[in-house]
């Protein structure tokens, strides 16, 4: 038995309780964000997936981040609503994801003994973009997260994570959930007050 194999298991129930409190607006999901993820730096180091390691670093700042976001951004520092970006923000955001990927993935694949560079720098920019729209609370979060998931579901199906394969596999339903239960909110708020657009 892989000696990771325990702790993929606390840190794949931490990550799914993320997702469920954040589908709440709960802020609690920082704190298992938090917790999980520092599991996940050991664990994707040790199946030399080094960005998805490196990607769990950035979680731990984000997980920090992002309750204070939701806790004292926006107006008046009473927490974030929910809010929708524009078509020039995504257009600009999948092209610096796709160009991040393809520099980061060369670099790995002529450097390192990483497996499946250019995916793992795609999901790993993508999870950055996307980790980054929830805690700003950006509506469209959970569309991103539908691809950036089910690219994450092979890599680790391919490295035997199949506790981590399976928690991304509920993520995929979570995700479409989430996406629906944010926009009702969305459009909640918006008829009581016409929110700006996320800059």
């Amino acid at each position: 038995m892989p000696p990771w194999l325990n702790l993929e298991l606390a840190a794949a129930l931490l990550s799914l309780a993320y997702l469920v409190l954040a589908m709440r607006e709960n802020s609690l999901c920082w704190y298992c964000a938090f917790f999980g993820t520092a599991i996940y730096i050991w664990i994707f180091g040790g199946v030399k997936l080094y960005m998805d390691s490196l990607l769990n670093v950035y979680y731990l700042v984000m997980a920090v981040y992002g309750w204070y976001q939701w806790q004292r951004g926006g107006k008046n520092h009473r927490g974030l609503a929910i809010s929708s970006w524009r078509m020039r923000h995504h257009l600009f955001a999948l092209l610096g994801v796709l160009l991040l990927s393809a520099i980061s993935g060369y670099l790995l694949k002529i450097n390192t003994d990483a497996q499946w560079p250019y995916l793992d720098s795609f999901t790993t920019w993508g999870s950055v973009l996307t980790t980054y729209m929830v805690a700003k609370k950006i509506l469209e979060n959970w569309l991103y997260w539908i691809i950036v998931d089910g690219v994450s579901i092979y890599l680790y199906l391919d490295r035997a994570l199949f506790f981590t394969a399976a928690l991304f596999a509920i993520y995929l339903v979570l995700v479409v959930i989430g996406y629906f239960t944010w926009r009702k909110h969305y459009f909640g708020q918006y008829q009581q007050e016409t929110p700006a657009d996320a800059v």
